[in-house]
């Protein structure tokens, strides 16, 4: 990586560097006749120099010179015109420089931004590519938190600088020593007098601004740092609550955060002393030019013309030499945070960038041995973690690696994944050196799967499928708008020094997977999910998931027939009262109040509860129907019962889990608010109070709650409600809540309610795991099983996969492993979330699943159940670092060692 900043820029981007400084050389042109052309504006049409008969005229645009050798050459005889004439030329003429000097800065200042955007583009991209180089040991060692904050905010003014390293020093240097030597032409005294104070700002005030650098890098490490400490917050949130730090981490982000505050308050404080003083000397110039060139013009040593035409060029000098000024402190800062960002990138030894490189043609099967000779592991702090084994893992062998916590079995597999470097010794395959291999290879041919998971935001299928993506495998399809947009974004980034690789395009290897494309690769990978057991969690996700009607077509088109089947089927099993129907002209006892007044699902996020509640429909629906005293009345017994029952039960009463309209937190709110409304009518109540309660009845499930609040006579009310409800809903709620047809999908509700259409009744024991079990019968029996299942795969995992479980997201990781096909599978403790049953469950899956037609993949195991060993063609025992035993099952259990030790 390059230590200079400067040369950094200068090797990446010379031939536009020159270019814009050539630019910048024409512009000066315009810039020294825009000073001299007030003088002569002032002297001649003005003043009447030239001018002195009636009648004169001068010259304009006269164009000739002596040249040597030749003589004198005219270039343009010029126009004669009168004093006004000029007058009005010469200040057409002043226009037009000003014009051109702007159009020349616009130009300049275009071509830096885009300079500057480019170079920053290369800047975050290569130190990501370090990134991805780093070796798997320093990540042990930083924080991604202040990785990633120096790549987003640290190296931003670097791109800003890009444009300005050379250009700024030659524009504003260029315009203020024109200025300067324009002044000195006009009189050299006061050319004298400005070089004076112009030196005094350029030694003076580059020393000052040396403390500010130093605050400032303080600033951006104690920043850097804190950015860091928060990621450990959120990261760590569960060991804080857990040991109840929050006050102890509350004190530190005070303590940076004070710290932080004392370095800004000092950097405020010497940034506008600097400015102060700055600011000072180039207003004592222009008092100096009016007192002295004043005095000279009095004496007539300085014409009028003079005078004007210095002060116009000063005026225009304090700016580029304050944004030279400027600029050099820009240059020392960002030369400062390019030196942290050099010193924080700069690892070695880096992985080989040739290791990395795209291959887009199928890779060959792994056909040699795995050999391992003389492996010596360490800890970041030096302790050993295997000590001198060799061995040799022949393609298409199990091996189970067996041994107790810290006996160096972990270890050892994390070398045959390349998830830790060797300090001594060698891992090769056919003679070459596994870590030499090209990730190409290992990647592909190589499968590691352990105990730590992580996922990257997105869906289950993306996450599932990410060890399939390695190249642009089919090319995205544009249209010609589409396809202009990126080949400008293609030409862009071979200039910023990025890849042209296209996101866009479809980069799962299907072959890979056993899939021929798009259209059968969930058959070929549902083996896989039902081998590690994950299928039905994925279907129970895919049950409480909206169905997008134009992706899933064959799903939304048979739901009435999923229905009908369903009834069948509970119908034969005598399981009739497990789910109650929805039926327009009957209130559905498992169903909600706010359910049955609705009957229907509610377009979120278009629609809410709170806005139904306060549409002027909704409203006068309730006075008119008299349900506003209902359910208010409802709600206030609801809410007494509530506050009778659980009122001194602690919050995670298990209690509590049975409300579904209230929390134990509003167990207090409620108390307080039947005090309140005790002795007072429904109208007497503010709408908000009304409001509170009456949302309490909108939860109640009576065979749930058993409060005995639901008559007869209340529940016929609120059908009648529904139904004039449905009769007169205006154009507007209509189009934002969808109504239950028992012949029609629903796209708002979950594909369990639209299967079901009805609630599963409360009284039945394991209701909706029955329920659950039958419907996965139903999709195979109809053949929607894997149509439900990519609904299932559509769901957002979160941040690191966290909406997932533990254990479910050990299987995806399993799962994504396994589909790779790999020829050497490498599996550290990879179910240890699991019991110990479904682990040695799938353990057989897996073995008996990855060996079938003819497939044989070597396979070595880090196994938690020593029993398991049984199943592997040979065993490895380790024991404090070392190779203890090895074996096969009948030679290792009948022997009187550590294995049979394991056993018992």
């Amino acid at each position: 990586m390059e230590k200079s900043l400067a040369r950094y820029i200068w090797k990446n981007t010379r031939l536009q560097q020159l270019w814009i400084l050539a630019v910048v050389a024409a512009s000066m042109i315009p810039y020294f006749l825009s000073f001299d052309l007030p003088k002569q504006i002032v002297n001649g049409p003005i003043q009447g120099d030239g001018f002195e008969g009636p009648g004169a005229t001068q010259k304009f645009m006269h164009i000739a010179y002596d040249i040597p050798l030749i003589g004198h050459v005219e270039f343009f005889q010029g126009v004669e015109l009168n004093r006004f004439q000029m007058l009005m030329a010469l200040s057409l003429v002043f226009l037009a420089l000003v014009v051109l000097n702007g159009l020349f800065k616009f130009y300049i200042n275009t071509y830096k931004g885009r300079l500057g955007e480019r170079m920053l583009r290369r800047i975050r991209f290569e130190l990501i590519d370090r990134v991805l180089r780093f070796p798997p040991a320093h990540f042990k060692r930083v924080k991604s938190a202040e990785i990633a904050t120096m790549i987003k905010d640290e190296v931003e003014p670097m791109g800003g600088f890009t444009g300005d390293a050379f250009v700024s020093p030659a524009l504003l240097g260029g315009q203020a020593i024109t200025a300067l030597a324009f002044i000195i032409v006009q009189n050299f005294w006061l050319g004298m007098i400005a070089a004076g104070i112009v030196g005094v700002q350029a030694v003076v005030i580059p020393r000052m601004r040396k403390r500010l650098l130093e605050l400032g890098r303080q600033r951006q490490l104690t920043a850097r740092e804190l950015s860091g400490r928060v990621g450990e917050i959120v990261e760590g949130i569960g060991t804080i609550h857990g040991n109840d730090t929050s006050n102890l981490e509350r004190a530190d982000i005070a303590w940076r955060l004070g710290r932080i505050f004392s370095i800004r308050y000092d950097l405020y404080q010497w940034k506008f002393l600097v400015k102060f003083i700055n600011n000072f000397l180039a207003q004592v110039t222009p008092f100096l030019f009016y007192a002295i060139g004043g005095y000279l013009a009095l004496q007539g040593r300085l014409d009028i013309g003079q005078l004007v035409a210095v002060i116009s060029a000063y005026k225009d000098l304090p700016g580029p030499l304050k944004e030279l000024i400027d600029w050099d402190q820009m240059r020392q800062d960002v030369q400062v945070k390019y030196q942290q960002v050099y010193e924080q990138f700069n690892v070695e030894p880096l992985i080989d960038s040739r290791i990395q490189e795209l291959a887009t043609a199928p890779v060959g099967t792994l056909t040699s041995a795995l050999v391992v000779t003389n492996l010596t592991l360490s800890d970041d702090s030096g302790a050993r973690l295997v000590d001198h084994v060799s061995v040799e893992i022949k393609p298409n062998e199990t091996v189970a690696i067996v041994g107790p916590n810290g006996s160096g079995a972990e270890a050892f597999a994390e070398a045959l994944g390349r998830m830790i470097w060797p300090d001594s010794g060698r891992i090769t395959i056919d003679g070459r050196d596994l870590l030499e291999l090209p990730e190409s290879i290992t990647g592909r041919r190589i499968s590691y799967a352990s105990a730590d998971t992580f996922f990257f935001h997105g869906t289950l299928a993306s996450n599932l499928l990410y060890g399939l993506k390695h190249a642009p495998m089919i090319d995205a399809v544009y249209d010609e708008k589409e396809a202009q947009e990126y080949k400008w974004h293609s030409a862009e980034a071979v200039k910023a020094g990025n890849p042209t690789l296209d996101l866009n395009s479809d980069w799962v290897d299907y072959k890979a997977a056993g899939a021929n494309g798009p259209d059968d690769l969930l058959k070929a990978i549902r083996p896989v999910l039902d081998a590690v057991q994950i299928s039905q969690d994925i279907l129970d996700l895919a049950l409480r998931s909206n169905v997008n009607t134009d992706v899933h077509v064959a799903v939304s088109d048979h739901v009435v027939a999923l229905r009908a089947s369903l009834r069948d089927r509970l119908r034969d099993e005598g399981l009739d009262g497990i789910v109650v129907p929805f039926d327009f002209d009957a209130y559905n006892a498992q169903a909600t109040v706010g359910e049955n007044l609705l009957f229907g699902t509610m377009k979120r996020p278009l629609m809410t509860n709170r806005r139904l509640a306060a549409h002027p429909y909704f409203q006068q629906l309730f006075r008119e129907t008299g349900l506003s005293t209902d359910l208010y009345a409802m709600g206030l017994e609801i809410a007494e019962n509530a506050v009778e029952l659980f009122h001194d039960l602690p919050p995670d009463h298990p209690f509590f889990q049975q409300l579904t309209f209230m929390t134990a937190d509003d167990i207090p709110t409620y108390q307080a608010l039947l005090q309140k409304l005790q002795s007072r009518r429904f109208e007497d109540a503010t709408p908000e109070e009304r409001s509170a309660i009456i949302r309490l009845s909108f939860a109640y499930i009576e065979p749930r709650h058993r409060f005995g609040l639901l008559t007869n006579e209340l529940m016929d009310k609120i059908v009648s409600a529904r139904k004039q409800f449905h009769a007169h809903i205006p154009a507007d709620l209509a189009e934002l809540i969808e109504r239950y047809d028992a012949e029609r999908f629903t796209p708002s509700a979950s594909l369990m309610d639209n299967v079901l259409f009805g609630r599963i009744a409360y009284q039945q024991a394991d209701a909706s795991d029955r329920i659950r079990a039958i419907m996965g019968e139903l999709f195979d029996a109809l053949d929607l099983y894997d149509d439900v299942l990519s609904i299932g795969l559509e769901f957002d995992v979160g941040s690191g996969g966290k909406r997932l479980t533990m254990v479910q997201r050990q299987k995806l990781n399993l799962a994504r492993a396994l589909l790779k096909r790999s020829d050497y599978f490498v599996f550290n403790r990879p179910l240890s979330a699991l019991d110990q049953r479904v682990q040695d469950q799938i353990t057989r899956n897996i073995i008996e699943d990855l060996h079938k037609e003819g497939q044989r993949p070597a396979i070595i195991w880090v196994l938690s159940n020593a029993r398991l060993a049984e199943m592997f063609d040979r065993i490895l025992l380790f024991d404090r670092g070392g190779l203890a035993e090895a074996g096969n099952y009948p030679e290792l259990s009948e022997k009187n060692g550590m294995f049979k030790e394991l056993l018992s």
